[in-house]
C-alpha cells in the first residue's frame, strides 16, 4: 500500500524533479527533447523544478508522496497556460535543460496547447513515479485528491499520455482517448479526456 499523499510544495522541488527524471527517462517525449542519453536526466530534472517552481506549485494542488517517489502535478481550470511572465521567468533554467533544443521544445508545447480542451477542466500536467517504486499503486494515490474533487464539483479532467502503453492505467482512472497529436518531427501523444461522475439522485 502506497504511504499518504499531501501537497507539494516548494521544498519539494528538488527531490521531486529528481524522481519525475528518473520517471521520464524512457519518455518518449523527454527522450525526442533531451536526446543524449548520458545527460538526459540531470536536464529533465531541470526541466522539471522550473515548471514546479514556476507554473505547478503556486496553485497549490500538485500532490506527492511522503517519499517523493512520485508526483500529479494539477493546474486548476484556467490556470494551465503558461504566461508570458512565467515564459520569461524560466527561460534562463529551460535553456539550460534544453540547449539547442529549446526551438524543438517550443515546437512542441505549441502543437500540444493548440489541441488543449477550452471547456473549463482539470489539467493533469505530468505524473509518474520513481521506476524503483512503481506497481505500488503511488499513481493512482497521487490522482485521487483531484479526480473525487473533480466529481465533486462536477468537473472534467485533461491530460496528454506520451506513451501509449499507459492508455490502459488513466482509462482505469476514466479517462478515454479523444484523438492522437504527432509532435512537429517527433512522437505522438494521446490525449485524454474524463468527465466527472453524474451526482447521485435522491
Amino acid at each position: 500500500m502506497p504511504g499518504p499523499v499531501r501537497v507539494a510544495n516548494r521544498a519539494d522541488a528538488g527531490p521531486l524533479s529528481a524522481s519525475l527524471a528518473r520517471a521520464f527517462f524512457d519518455d518518449p517525449v523527454m527522450s525526442y527533447l533531451v536526446p543524449h542519453e548520458p545527460t538526459r536526466r540531470q536536464h529533465v530534472a531541470q526541466y522539471f523544478e522550473v515548471a514546479l517552481t514556476i507554473q505547478h506549485l503556486p496553485h497549490g494542488a500538485s500532490y506527492t508522496d511522503t517519499d517523493r517517489a512520485g508526483g500529479a502535478l494539477w493546474d486548476p481550470p484556467g490556470h494551465w497556460k503558461l504566461s508570458f511572465g512565467q515564459i520569461a521567468r524560466g527561460s534562463p533554467k529551460l535553456i539550460a535543460a534544453f540547449g539547442l533544443n529549446v526551438p524543438r521544445a517550443l515546437r512542441v508545447l505549441s502543437a500540444i496547447e493548440r489541441q488543449h480542451p477550452r471547456t473549463p477542466h482539470w489539467y493533469l500536467a505530468v505524473l509518474g513515479t520513481d521506476p524503483i517504486h512503481q506497481g505500488k499503486g503511488i499513481g493512482s494515490a497521487l490522482l485521487a485528491p483531484i479526480l473525487e474533487r473533480c466529481d465533486r464539483d462536477g468537473t472534467g479532467a485533461y491530460l496528454e499520455s506520451s506513451k501509449e502503453s499507459n492508455i490502459a492505467f488513466y482509462r482505469r482512472h476514466r479517462f478515454e482517448v479523444t484523438g492522437e497529436i504527432a509532435l512537429p518531427g517527433g512522437p505522438k501523444v494521446w490525449p485524454m479526456w474524463r468527465d466527472p461522475l453524474p451526482p447521485e439522485e435522491g
